[in-house]
């Protein structure tokens, strides 16, 4: 919906000021111009980015025009799903091999769909948790790993964004490319007998080029690019959120503090309190009286 707002203020005072400006809008469609800096802007882009790069971009793209988000709901079912694993975890790493091995399959991952509907998010999760289960590693060791990992996910999810924002800033340039491409074209007009009307009229045509190449650029595809770094951050959040938890299980803290842990990196607008966190696994358990047990655990050990 907020993307939607946006595009209409964009549109309405850019073209809304064009036509009370005295301007007619049939002026500004150009499809040759159109194709021109659109065929350039996307063929730019497809040259100078390998295959998973420019799926990355589409898939990044489709969250941001379905406004897909990761909002309370999807932090309450992550940490409800690491809770659950590390209590599984308690009773031996191998415990978790029915889960991790195949999570589409597990009973337990089954409990959390949003969860599931991510697979880099699952992919990170699983794969740690079965690092985990491979042999002894401390928690020094671990975050030292999961932090290079962390590195070059967010590095290979930025990709797009970066590549989107360079086409972003040659569209002006391949707006001046066709209207280049125009003024030729209107000048061979003179040629051929054209009056000064209809070389005029070639002119502003080949002018809207220009237009179109600055609006594109600032209007249209830095947005995006910026919307696109959004998304990188929110998908990063959810992984530094499972990496503080696991670290800090794994330096033999109980599990209620390390999802504690994990849940002080949800991003502010959807954290939830430490009360609430409290409730859902109470919720979880069914047990009125597990969560005053756990706190207290938790105050022992901390």
């Amino acid at each position: 919906m907020q993307q939607l707002i946006g595009i209409a203020i964009v549109l309405g005072t850019v073209f809304g000021g064009f036509v009370l400006g005295g301007g007619i809008l049939k002026v500004i469609w150009q499809p040759v111009e159109l194709l021109i800096i659109g065929g350039a802007a996307v063929g730019a882009l497809v040259l100078g980015n390998p295959r998973h790069v420019l799926a990355e971009t589409w898939l990044q793209i489709r969250q941001i025009v379905t406004s897909r988000k990761q909002g309370r709901e999807f932090q309450r079912q992550l940490l409800l799903l690491m809770y659950e694993l590390l209590q599984t975890a308690a009773g031996g790493l191998k415990a978790l091999d029915a889960h991790v091995e195949e999570p589409h399959n597990s009973p337990l991952f089954s409990n959390y769909p949003l969860i599931l509907d991510e697979p880099k998010l699952l992919a990170f999760i699983v794969d740690n948790f079965r690092l985990m289960a491979m042999g002894k590693i401390n928690a020094h060791e671990l975050e030292g790993v999961l932090e290079q990992e962390l590195e070059s996910i967010h590095d290979e999810l930025n990709q797009p964004a970066k590549s989107l924002s360079k086409v972003a800033e040659a569209m002006p340039g391949f707006g001046i490319l066709a209207a280049v491409l125009g003024i030729v074209m209107a000048m061979n007009t003179v040629g051929e007998g054209a009056n000064s009307a209809e070389i005029a009229e070639r002119v502003a045509a080949a002018m809207v080029g220009t237009f179109i190449g600055i609006f594109f650029c600032y209007g249209l595809l830095d947005p995006i690019a910026n919307m696109m770094k959004q998304v990188v951050t929110r998908e990063l959040s959810a992984l530094e959120c499972v990496k503080v938890v696991l670290v800090t299980h794994v330096s033999g803290k109980p599990a209620l503090l390390a999802i504690d842990a994990g849940r002080r990196l949800v991003q502010l607008n959807i954290k939830p309190s430490f009360a609430e966190l409290e409730s859902w696994i109470n919720a979880l358990s069914g047990d009125p009286d597990a969560v005053m047990q756990r706190r207290g655990g938790a105050r022992a050990n901390a």
